[in-house]
């Protein structure tokens, strides 16, 4: 879970949430506007720490 690294230097990002993809986009998209709320809670509880 680097996410600080995914955000830097990946093409694509994917969240899995219990082992099922809900949620691939480019990093800009995922970081700053995800579609999913439990992406957008995994985030926060991250990126706040």
């Amino acid at each position: 879970h680097e996410m600080a690294f995914a955000r830097d230097v990946a093409h694509r990002v994917v969240f899995m949430d219990d082992g099922v993809i809900v949620e691939e986009d480019t990093p800009e998209v995922i970081f700053n506007n995800p579609n999913n709320e439990r992406t957008r809670i995994f985030l926060k509880r991250i990126l706040d720490n």
